[in-house]
């Protein structure tokens, strides 16, 4: 086994792989950029590099940065987590070439599944259901829109390079076509270098559905089991649960069985995860598979007890798995919520400033993977994430209860976070019915202000946050008219250096 593993990234996900690391008697080096000079991940681990600038091009982008800093410190293996370079085919390249192990799948396999059409052309090869439109790419309008004729009306357009919406519409008729055509190829250049569109038949409210898979190098595949992930804003998700409120015994079977075809056909090894929409008449279809660890994997590994980073490690060392696909079972309900520093009463605008004052949550059932402290100064540069809230329980109800008192008990305080907007999410009628879409935020939410029965350390944090700042955002953020990360869809998120 692996002796030192260098972690190419930053956060709650760069502590949460240096824990199991240290349960499997590893040393662990981080890396670091100025911004994140006194970070969690950084006093946590045996050994840290510094980068460079707060940029991410100059810092976590930097390939060449990472692997010297690997081979500078003799780690054997490096994990990239998630975002930054963990589905950059050339990295994952970069580091075989240079004698590194590369935690995740090979680069050809990152390769041909980050390009959306050649995905759907293997998935369609294996009878994995993909949904209906093109199977090629094109940046003319007219061309584009011959083939949303025959696809048929309302049609969503998407970018081959895509991701986080970005080049990404929907189109009701033939009259916007051509606008939103010419709209989405200039968003895709200036987002991904790539102005290649495709069309696919748009579904409405669908459920957005993964299943977490493992490969190893024996040519052994399984899954373990669902991830509801429908709960989302602009496309991007804020509480995910297992089992998914949708699934029935034959559902499930039919769509891990997809999910395993997915993965041998595409020749995947390590950990990933196959992205499936399901219609409201229960048809499933496949949307994309994310070659790395999930943010949502914490809620797969409390209801099987399996810890995924510790598989992904074994599975790189040359390991097989050690379970078979009948040997993984589910134990009772878990869900996430994910803690953003970012103000929900001003449509999410990011809110980085020093943590003043931390209390986390805890309890029977309750797990906090936190990448922050009292006193910790939040970075603009980067996602705005600060810490996975998840909690398991019995059934789903109790699971449910279960985070309401556990975001109840989480106080941040010095800026805003979500953390009240989660609370009320949990506590409508809609969510505690299972009734969860990917159109809920819009239908349910669509201007949310803090209400009465909001989580009392949520609410004082909330109120002396505002006694604080009076009201203002950072001067800083003013003056440089910064966006939010996850708004931008910048370079870190998709793995440009």
């Amino acid at each position: 086994m692996f002796k030192k593993i260098l972690i190419a990234n930053r956060g709650e996900i760069a502590v949460r792989i240096m824990r199991t690391c240290r349960e499997m008697g590893l040393k662990t080096v981080a890396v670091y950029s100025e911004a994140d000079a006194a970070a969690l991940h950084v006093l946590e681990a045996d050994q840290a590099v510094f980068l460079g600038p707060s940029e991410p091009a100059q810092s976590y982008l930097n390939a060449q940065g990472l692997i010297k800093a690997a081979l500078d410190t003799g780690a054997e293996a490096v994990h990239p987590g998630y975002g930054f370079l963990a589905e950059n085919a050339e990295f994952a390249e970069a580091c075989e070439k240079a004698g590194l192990v590369f935690v995740g799948p090979p680069g050809p396999v990152i390769r041909d599944l980050g390009n959306k059409t050649v995905a759907r052309k293997i998935m369609n090869a294996a009878n994995v259901p993909v949904i209906p439109g093109m199977m090629t790419t094109s940046t003319d309008p007219l061309v584009l829109a011959q083939e949303a004729e025959k696809i048929g009306y309302p049609v969503i357009i998407k970018a081959e390079a895509g991701g986080g919406g970005k080049g990404m519409r929907i189109v009701s008729d033939r009259a916007a076509l051509e606008e939103t055509v010419i709209s989405c190829r200039s968003e895709a250049e200036k987002a991904f270098g790539n102005g290649a569109l495709y069309l696919e038949k748009h579904l409405r409210r669908p459920r957005h559905i993964e299943f977490q898979i493992l490969a190893d190098h024996h040519g052994k595949v399984i899954h373990l089991f669902e991830r509801e992930c429908s709960i989302q804003r602009r496309h991007q998700k804020i509480i995910e649960e297992t089992p998914s409120p949708l699934m029935t015994p034959d559902l499930r079977q039919r769509m891990g069985q997809a999910a395993v075809a997915a993965a041998k056909a595409s020749g995947y090894r390590n950990a990933g995860t196959v992205e499936f929409l399901v219609d409201q008449d229960g048809r499933f279809y496949f949307l994309e598979v994310n070659t790395r660890l999930q943010v949502e994997h914490p809620i797969t590994e409390m209801t099987t007890g399996k810890d995924l980073v510790r598989e992904q490690i074994a599975i790189a060392w040359g390991d097989p798995l050690s379970f078979t696909q009948e040997e993984i079972g589910q134990q009772g309900h878990a869900l996430e919520c994910r803690i953003y520093a970012e103000d929900p009463e001003a449509d999410f605008f990011p809110s980085p400033g020093q943590i003043l004052f931390l209390q986390e949550p805890s309890g029977p059932g309750v797990r906090n993977d936190c990448g922050i402290y009292s006193g910790f100064e939040v970075p603009v540069e980067y996602d705005p994430i600060l810490s996975k809230l998840i909690v398991h329980g019995p059934n789903r109800e109790a699971a449910r209860q279960r985070m309401i008192r556990a975001l109840e008990h989480y106080a941040i305080l010095g800026i805003r976070t979500t953390i009240p907007f989660l609370v009320d999410v949990l506590r409508s009628p809609a969510f505690t019915r299972g009734e969860t879409y990917t159109d809920f935020i819009d239908c349910h939410f669509p201007t949310w202000k803090q209400s009465e029965e909001t989580a009392p350390l949520a609410a004082l944090a909330y109120g002396i946050d505002e006694l604080i700042s009076g009201g203002r955002k950072p001067e800083r953020m003013i003056n440089k008219g910064i966006p939010s990360p996850w708004e931008t869809l910048g370079p870190w998120r998709m793995g440009k250096p």
